[in-house]
């Protein structure tokens, strides 16, 4: 990703976690990044492109560091980002309806997304459901870190292939 795509995102994130995805604005945005708003359109059309590729973005991120934890910790990291992160709970706290449309994609997005996080988290198809679900629900209700924490490793027991030492099936 070039170093002004990123900037942009980065501004974006800004953004959209102090007015929401419906108060920022493309200037907003621009502003937030610190750039001219055409050059803001110079990479993105609409608010809604800019969030799209926000949202790509942190999954790439989270994905690769999680691909490289053991899966109790990987888990552990995936609620804690998406439990905390500051445009989720923008939106969780003053546009539920607008995270939810995010949050439920068509049943081809679901299946992309959960072969993703079979591929990151080292678990087959059904496990990946599985913690996909959890997850979705830590973004709605995220609870408390210790609680979401214990969740983590309860669940990683669940889906650990039996016979495996924690981290064992993972990088």
């Amino acid at each position: 990703m070039s170093r002004t795509r990123a900037g942009l995102l980065d501004g974006a994130a800004r953004a959209f976690a102090e007015h929401g995805l419906r108060g920022s604005t493309m200037q907003s945005v621009a502003a937030e990044a610190g750039v001219a708003k055409g050059t803001l359109y110079n990479y993105f059309r609409t608010k809604d492109d800019v969030a799209r590729a926000l949202l790509a973005a942190e999954a790439d991120r989270l994905a690769a560091v999680a691909a490289a934890l053991p899966l109790d910790q990987a888990l552990t990291l995936l609620a804690d980002e998406l439990g905390t992160h500051p445009v989720l709970r923008r939106l969780a706290e003053s546009e539920p309806d607008l995270l939810a449309g995010l949050l439920l994609p068509d049943a081809g997005r679901w299946a992309e997304l959960t072969a993703s996080l079979a591929r990151v988290l080292a678990v087959d198809d059904d496990a990946a459901e599985l913690a996909g679900r959890w997850l979705l629900g830590v973004v709605l209700q995220p609870g408390r870190t210790t609680q979401r924490r214990r969740q983590a490793a309860a669940l990683a027991a669940a889906l650990r292939p039996a016979g495996l030492t924690p981290g064992a099936d993972r990088g």
